[in-house]
């Protein structure tokens, strides 16, 4: 068994996880990572993460923007 059919069956690292929603939320994912993610199994955890990643983000924009607006 390869290493990409093992992670295949298991699904996706983290760390892979993590560098494929950050490359895909600023726009600079190679194609071949592209690829891989597409050919990775179930596309669950890539939503789940993307979900994450995008509540945190809103979030954090929320409380800089409180944090600005109680300085003024």
């Amino acid at each position: 068994m390869t290493g990409r059919d093992h992670e295949r069956r298991n699904g996706v690292r983290p760390l892979k996880l993590l560098q494929s929603i950050l490359g895909a939320a600023i726009g600079v994912q190679s194609s071949h990572r592209y690829q891989e993610d597409f050919n990775s199994g179930s596309p669950l955890p890539f939503i789940l993460g993307g979900l994450l990643f995008t509540a945190s983000f809103v979030g954090i924009l929320m409380l800089i923007v409180h944090l600005v607006l109680d300085g003024v």
